[in-house]
């Protein structure tokens, strides 16, 4: 193989946003990362939503009256049998 190809690998330390720190072996220093296995979804059982310029709130008012309609509905589906 060829001396120099590879970068190093030198321990790294991770830090998320919910404060959790660990550390790893990487090729930088340093990783900051939004949602780790402390407080992911997944690994805690609890649900929780990262909520990105607005999009969560803004789906749930365009979706808000269409679960209105289908009750009035009755449930039933439009289009074909």
């Amino acid at each position: 193989m060829k001396e120099g190809v590879h970068p190093k690998y030198v321990p790294a330390r991770v830090t998320c946003a919910c404060g959790n720190t660990f550390v790893t072996r990487a090729t930088v220093p340093e990783i900051r990362v939004e949602i780790c296995s402390n407080c992911h979804p997944f690994f805690t059982g609890r649900q929780k939503i990262v909520d990105t310029a607005g999009r969560v709130e803004r789906f749930r008012q365009r979706y808000a009256g269409h679960e209105k309609r289908q009750a009035a509905r009755g449930g039933q589906r439009r289009g074909r049998s």
